[in-house]
């Protein structure tokens, strides 16, 4: 299994990408990766290997998937997927916020399987639970993080460096026995969303960030786009990480904080400028942001 890594890894470097750390080996067949890119994209060419699945665990940034049939899905920090590296050969991953940290765990599932550890013997997790169940005909699962899965996956990073390979191995028992007890339900599965409606989502998000000085209600947009609110609010937290609320407020903020620092505008001018038509409205936003007033961020 180390050529076939070790292949991906020149193909990173080859994009002027950086792998954060070497694969570490830490039972038969299993072995895993931190990740760091810094690239809008990245192009996966490896053989088409049915016998190993991939988990990727993104921490930070966002990566995005094209589906063979067109559709988009994006995993955010906190979601993970599996698939074999039958179905990622030949693809292009995608982070549209220019970086990505992550981890990558890689389990050869013949290898796994005829020396696999101690605590899992006779479950059958490479045999039957990790093929059938997420990876059944090559296909690729997305699910959405929960306190459970964050709590396995924040637990390899972080750790005192002597006891970092202890707890990598803990840890990846934890996942494993996780993903052979959980349910399939719609709540824990990300959703795929049509090309068609990820641009118009991008056309929503430009649209809002052009016209900051603007109140515009979820339903005005919903009208504006024929779209479903529902479907408007879980597309756009998907496509870039966070609700519509939250997303506008951080732009709203930190276009604040430009113009307090570069022009001189008054701060209740500034507070119309990002939309917010009281001044004192806007003075308590700001300040539970930046935790400091705007007069005293712009004389600071």
């Amino acid at each position: 299994m180390n050529g076939e890594l070790v292949k991906i890894q020149k193909e990173m470097e080859r994009f002027h990408q950086k792998v954060a750390n070497a694969v570490i080996p830490l039972y038969p067949g299993i072995e895993l990766c931190y990740l760091t890119f810094s690239t809008d994209s990245f192009s996966v060419q490896h053989k088409a290997l049915s016998h190993i699945i991939q988990i990727n665990y993104c921490k930070a940034g966002q990566m995005m998937w094209e589906m063979k049939n067109g559709n988009r899905i994006y995993l955010n920090p906190g979601d993970f997927s599996l698939h074999t590296m039958k179905a990622c050969t030949d693809s292009v991953l995608t982070f549209p916020n220019g970086t990505y940290q992550g981890l990558g765990i890689y389990i050869d599932l013949q290898e796994a399987s005829d020396t696999p550890p101690e605590l899992l013997k006779n479950f059958g997790i490479f045999e039957t639970i990790l093929p059938e169940k997420f990876c059944k005909g090559d296909i690729s699962v997305f699910l959405s993080g929960n306190e459970q899965t964050e709590s396995i996956f924040s637990a390899f990073y972080n750790q005192p460096e002597r006891l970092m390979l202890p707890f990598q191995k803990i840890k990846i028992l934890e996942l494993l026995l996780y993903l052979a007890k959980m349910e399939f339900t719609p709540q824990n599965k990300l959703a795929e969303y049509q090309f068609e409606l990820t641009e118009t989502i991008r056309r929503i998000h430009d649209q809002l960030l052009q016209h900051m000085e603007q109140r515009v209600t979820i339903e005005e947009l919903s009208r504006q786009y024929l779209i479903n609110p529902t479907t408007l609010k879980n597309a756009f937290k998907s496509v870039y990480g966070t609700s519509i609320a939250a997303h506008i407020k951080e732009h709203r903020m930190r276009q604040a904080a430009k113009l307090l620092k570069e022009t001189n505008k008054s701060i209740a001018e500034i507070a119309q400028a990002v939309g917010y038509d009281s001044q004192s409205k806007f003075t308590a936003a700001f300040k539970t942001y930046f935790e400091v007033l705007p007069k005293e961020y712009r004389k600071n």
